[in-house]
């Protein structure tokens, strides 16, 4: 019913700004700081993405995030065009 994932992204990668359509991702930041949603993000804050929000990173250090999803949903990840 959910699914939890170690990610870790680099100083200055690129993440396609995306949505969910039918999970909600909870979100931990556990190491660098980035943006979201124009929000400066630093070790220890957490951010929840409801279905449909869009997420839109942007790394300023190397990150190392928790991320749980519910439901754990194949293929429910939209990137959205420019």
């Amino acid at each position: 019913g959910f699914e939890v994932g170690l990610l870790t992204h680099k100083k200055g990668e690129y993440w396609a700004p995306h949505y969910h359509k039918e999970s909600v991702e909870y979100n931990l930041l556990v190491s660098g700081s980035m943006t979201i949603q124009n929000k400066l993000l630093n070790p220890g804050d957490l951010f929840v993405f409801e279905k449909g929000e869009i997420a839109d990173p942007i790394f300023h250090e190397d990150c190392t995030i928790v991320v749980v999803k519910v439901p754990s949903t194949i293929g429910d990840k939209y990137e959205v065009l420019s």
